[in-house]
């Protein structure tokens, strides 16, 4: 059983996948914005970060525990802005020198021909908001994982917020990152970037309640609604044990505890299951 809960064969998946009604995994832990469950403290930070943005507030912070849902927040705000007024920029590699995020931030903005010195990066920088400025666009910036940039990455992109015109910022820009950030952030050395964030929103675990509903939400958005497909009380109780309320960690639970039960040929997810499910899922 071991070898199937690490890598079930693909025909053993598709009948898996039939045997609960789902139309794809609804346990995966790539952030998909559609599979998005809004708790207590992702729906507020969803807000705050759509009030910021709609406020041009300049710059914004978003922390969390790893797994509690960050990148999916980020997602789903790119997701809901109107690509008719907003141009954005997701960067998901921020262990880069200053020269090589000025090019990350330029060709996810789909620039094609990019300058090379620091100097000619900044102006085309300048160039390239200006125009867009101009055609009525605002540019959101959004750098995930932020605790991992270095401090001259982060001076460069403190420096990147003063470009402006006499009524605006050019680049409005999110940093998210594990509570880490908000440590360095607190640095004197970090004192001017600091005192330029002026939205700052949190992700934290979700409660025992909340677990329950987004376990049901997630297997309701994979089509398993109709096959009656469930978690018991106890099992439940178990996942939020074991994961602390940690998305990231709750979806690894519950897959494996799926494919558990598919075992027995039950659509009911037991306790039994969830341990079983733990016992694979060792780094927890």
């Amino acid at each position: 059983m071991t070898a199937f809960l690490d890598a079930p064969p693909v025909d053993l998946l598709t009948v898996y996948q039939s045997f609960f009604g789902f139309t794809e995994r609804p346990f995966n832990i790539t952030p998909d914005p559609s599979f998005l469950y809004l708790g207590a403290t992702h729906h507020e930070a969803l807000e705050q970060l759509k009030l910021g943005i709609s406020e041009r507030a300049g710059f914004l912070l978003l922390t969390g525990e790893v797994g509690c849902g960050k990148t999916t927040i980020c997602r789903r705000l790119l997701s809901e802005l109107d690509p008719r007024r907003y141009d954005t920029s997701l960067i998901l590699t921020p262990r880069q020198t200053e020269t090589q995020m000025l090019r990350s931030i330029l060709a996810d903005l789909g620039v094609k021909k990019i300058a090379r010195t620091s100097a000619e990066l900044i102006t085309q920088m300048h160039d390239v908001l200006m125009e867009r400025i101009t055609a009525g666009k605002d540019i959101i910036l959004v750098i995930d994982e932020a605790q991992n940039l270095s401090v001259d990455v982060l001076e460069q992109i403190r420096l990147l917020s003063n470009l402006e015109t006499d009524k605006q910022k050019l680049l409005q820009i999110l940093l998210t990152g594990q509570p880490e950030l908000k440590r360095i952030l607190a640095r004197t050395d970090m004192r001017q970037l600091r005192q330029r964030i002026l939205v700052k929103a949190e992700v934290k675990p979700l409660s025992r309640a909340e677990l329950s509903h987004y376990v049901r939400h997630r297997l309701a958005c994979a089509g398993g609604t109709g096959g009656g497909v469930g978690f018991s009380a106890s099992a439940l109780f178990a996942v939020h044990w074991f994961s602390g309320g940690v998305p990231r960690i709750v979806n690894q639970l519950c897959d494996k505890a799926l494919l558990a039960a598919f075992l027995r040929t039950s659509n009911t997810v037991s306790v039994r299951d969830v341990l079983s499910a733990r016992r694979e899922v060792k780094w927890i």
